[in-house]
């Protein structure tokens, strides 16, 4: 199964993709897997569940839904995946992994060497969690150097942890950019058993594709002043 590990939709600030819109175009491209994972936000992921079950129930495809969020920690971001509830930004690395595993989610770090990041989680607080942690996103096709996927990879390897990739889509066009082809699971430990038996592939996105995200957020901040 063709798995996107990183996805955001309009209820992020710097993405203007509808949920079923996202739904649609995993199944124009193949994602069999997609996890949602807006900026500190989970609404999209649940309607995009809803979107994906309306398709099936009119005998088209759709991609199994992962409800997820990117949360924004005071020492960078982390995604929980398999979520139920909604969790705060602001707190701290090892309180936003509480609470990720009260509801039974999964725990992956993502883009964590990305240079040219605003959030990515600093490598003090890496050092300081990650035998908490259950995977690291080693290729993200918004990252744009090599190397900084590399090394996250090398610091996967080098901590025995779980590995995920995702597109980090922000429009249609990215989804299934980067992705991870793993066997058919059940629930997050099933989940958990076929990635340890995944392939990482895909390839990195065209810098101009952060064009689409500033141009995101310069219409959602004109469309609230007016």
């Amino acid at each position: 199964m063709k798995a996107d590990l990183h996805t955001h939709t309009i209820y992020s600030k710097d993405s203007l993709t509808r949920p079923e819109v996202l739904v649609a175009a995993c199944a124009r491209r193949g994602v069999e897997v997609v996890a949602v994972t807006d900026h500190n936000a989970i609404a999209a992921a649940l309607e995009a569940c809803v979107a994906a079950e309306r398709r099936r129930a009119e005998g088209q495809p759709a991609p199994l839904v992962i409800v997820g969020e990117e949360i924004l920690t005071a020492a960078g971001e982390v995604i929980g995946l398999f979520l139920a509830e909604f969790i705060p930004a602001g707190l701290s690395p090892q309180e936003t992994i509480r609470r990720i595993r009260d509801q039974g989610g999964l725990v992956t770090v993502p883009h964590p060497f990305d240079r040219l990041r605003r959030g990515p989680m600093t490598a003090e607080a890496l050092e300081a969690i990650w035998s908490l942690v259950d995977a690291i996103e080693i290729r993200n096709a918004r990252t744009t150097f090599p190397s900084d996927n590399e090394r996250a990879r090398a610091f996967a390897a080098e901590k025995g942890l779980l590995q995920t990739a995702g597109s980090d889509a922000h429009t249609p066009g990215e989804l299934g950019q980067c992705f991870v082809d793993l066997p058919a699971f059940d629930g997050p430990e099933g989940f958990k058993r076929a990635l340890a038996q995944g392939v990482v592939g895909g390839r990195i996105s065209l810098p101009l594709v952060h064009l689409h995200s500033s141009y995101a957020k310069l219409r959602k901040k004109v469309t609230r002043k007016a």
